[in-house]
Order: C-alpha cells, then structure tokens, then sequence
C-alpha cells in the first residue's frame, strides 16, 4: 500500500507521537509498504530523510500555544508546496491529530480518494492551561471539534482506554478501535544500564528508581518526587533518576530530595540502557494516555509503580508487572518499598518483560496493516481529484 502520515510532531522532536510515528513507518516499510510522512520542519533534522516531506512551522506560533520548545507549529502548505508532495495515488491517509494535520489529511484524501485514519493521541482537556484563552473557553472550542472530526473520518483508534473515555466525553460516539503503541523490543534485549549508572555516580548496587518523560505540570512530579523522599527515609540508599526536560525542570531540580539526578533529555538510543539501569520505574501522572515510557520500561523488565489512571490500569497486572496506587506520595512511597522488596523485585522483573510482548513493533505493525486494508475494502474508491 501507499500510505501517507500525515502529523503535527516527528523526530527528531522527543514525545511519544513523534516516536510511535517513526516506529510504525519503520514497521510498515519491513512489511513492504510505501510510508511517506508529512511532518513540520524541525532546525535539527537530518539534511536528508527517505520518504519524510516537511512542511514550514512557526517557532513563535508554538511559543504562543505554549508548546514545547522542539514542538514546532506546522502552517499550512500553499498550492505550489502541495503540488509538489506525492498525494495523489495515496492508498489511505494516517494523522494523528484533529486539528491542521487532520483537516490536511481530509483534504488530501479527497485529491487521491482515499479513507483516512484517525489516532487520538491526546487528552487535551489536560493541557489547557497552556493555551492563551480560558480552560472553559478551551473545552467549549476543542470537544466540539474532536467530535465532529473523528465522525468524518473512516477509522478511530485509541492507542489506550482512557482516549476511548475521552471520546466518548466529547460525544463521539462511533465506533473506537483500543490500538496500542508499538515497542521495538529488539532494542531492550541484551541491554544492561552499567554505563549509565556509572555516567550518573550511582552506585551498582543501590536500588534505583527512574521516571521518564516531559518535566511538565500536568506530570504530577512535585508529587513524585515526596513518594521518593518518603521511601528515602525507609531506604537510605535509594536513588531516583529522572529523565527528560520541559518547563518544570528548574523548579523540580530545586526542590528536589536527596539522592536524585536529572539527566536532562537523552537521545532515544540510550533510553533501553537507561531505562535497564532501574530497578523500578515510578509515575505519579493521571493525565497519561497509553504512554510508550511505561511499556518500554516494561520491555526493559522494570516494573511500574503507578499512579491510578486508566493508562496504569491498561498496562499494569497488579502484584505481576507493578502496582496502581493513589495519586498520593505516601500510597506511591509504599508501592515502591514494595516493589523493592527482595521476596517482591525479581518476579515482577521477569513479567514485567513479558507483559511488554504484546507491544512489539512487529505484531502492532502487522495490526496497522490490517487496518488500512480494513478502510481500504470498505470503502467506495472515488475517483481522485484532478
């Protein structure tokens, strides 16, 4: 097939859309098909990409919506631009937004006839106070919206039951396929984090705990950070490593216990070394969808230790691969001690890996697949507009 993904956020930008995009295009082209991405220009993209096509962003455009700072804004392209992107013998059309690059994807579906294929990535409701207008006047804009795009288009996936939820809030009510994210497991196999222990000055044998992903208020970290600090006090030697960057970062770093390090945001490479590194991984967030920092700490045999969401309740088997807890730091802080506990840690290692399996790119990929032959068959081929 001749599939077009078409989203608001790609590498080398560092969130989970932009990744889980990159990973299903490398796990559709193994399978033969032709994947071509329409993503925004980044300043730090390579000089050259194999079947990605960048559209011009506004960096101040992006500052203004308050999004982070690789998380360019794409502007719409111009007659003379699309004319020149490949979109008219498209097969199906992928986005993974409602907004620009949804009404994008709508547009160009009907130059190539195509069906298009929604993924509702993101909790909106849960970044408000990020946009330059009031929440209530946000929520009366945006639900609205998000409904009535997932009603034009042919397929709706959530990668978790919490989007499914979401939807549903917003008054869609057609049919939601749960489609989880993919995991390249092949990168957590053989992985052991003694390097970066050692790059960090924590000690082989202290028991470590690691929390991964955007340093945003929405995270709940000020909250994770006393569920450490109230473990510390049981554990001495305990260690947290916090991985990532965003707006909180200084606060958090100023303000945090003894015995933790923030690394900063690493490269994606060096997240299976680093993610291998813990004994445990630790979220207090409630605004997670189906994130890929927790299925890959469980593709690294890291239990989760999570606060109550239906992402923790869609990923973690309790008292197999972790355990869902209150968003509080002392409910947290005893999830972790017992997590920690050696009659407790090596069981829950070995099943937190193998719970990972059902994520694999392979398997989630071969999903996809079937997907876009699904809207294929069902759909009526019109004839492409000339």
């Amino acid at each position: 097939m001749r599939i077009g993904i078409v989203t608001a956020t790609y590498l080398p930008s560092r969130n989970g859309v932009a990744t889980s995009t990159a990973l299903f295009a490398r796990g559709l082209r193994d399978r033969g098909h032709d994947v071509r991405i329409f993503a925004p220009r980044h300043p730090l993209m390579p000089p050259a990409e194999n079947g990605v096509y960048r559209l011009n962003t506004s960096f101040a455009g992006a500052r203004a919506l308050g999004a982070p700072p690789d998380y360019p804004v794409m502007l719409a392209p111009g007659p003379l631009l699309t004319g020149r992107l490949p979109l008219r013998d498209l097969d199906v059309l992928h986005t993974m937004h409602p907004f620009l690059a949804g009404q994008l994807a709508l547009k160009w579906a009907r130059l190539s006839g195509s069906p298009v294929v929604y993924t509702a990535h993101t909790q909106y409701d849960e970044y408000l106070h990020y946009a330059p207008v009031p929440p209530r006047l946000g929520r009366a804009i945006i639900r609205p919206h998000i409904s009535a795009f997932a009603r034009r288009v042919q397929a709706v996936l959530a990668p978790g039951q919490a989007m499914v939820d979401m939807l549903r809030e917003y008054s869609y009510a057609g049919p939601v396929q749960v489609f989880p994210n993919p995991v390249d497991l092949a990168a957590f196999r053989d992985v052991d984090g003694i390097d970066v222990r050692a790059q960090y000055h924590i000690p082989r044998d202290a028991p470590l705990v690691v929390s991964l992903g955007r340093l945003a208020p929405e995270k709940n970290l000020d909250v994770l950070l006393h569920a450490y600090g109230v473990a510390r006090a049981s554990r001495p030697e305990l260690r947290l490593l916090v991985i990532g960057d965003g707006p909180s970062r200084a606060a958090l770093q100023a303000s945090a216990p003894e015995g933790v390090t923030f690394s900063g945001p690493l490269p994606y490479a060096r997240i299976p070394a680093a993610l291998a590194a813990a004994d445990v991984f630790l979220t207090a967030s409630t605004s997670e969808v189906l994130p890929m920092s927790m299925i890959e700490a469980l593709a690294a045999g890291v239990p989760l230790i999570a606060a109550r969401s239906p992402a923790a309740l869609d990923l973690v088997q309790e008292g197999v691969n972790g355990t869902v807890r209150d968003a509080t730091a002392i409910a947290l802080a005893d999830g972790l001690l017992t997590a920690l506990h050696p009659a407790t840690l090596p069981a829950w290692q070995a099943q937190a890996r193998a719970s990972a399996s059902p994520y694999d790119l392979g398997t989630r990929a071969a999903a996809l697949e079937a997907v876009y032959q699904g809207v294929v068959d069902r759909l009526p081929r019109r004839p492409a507009v000339r």
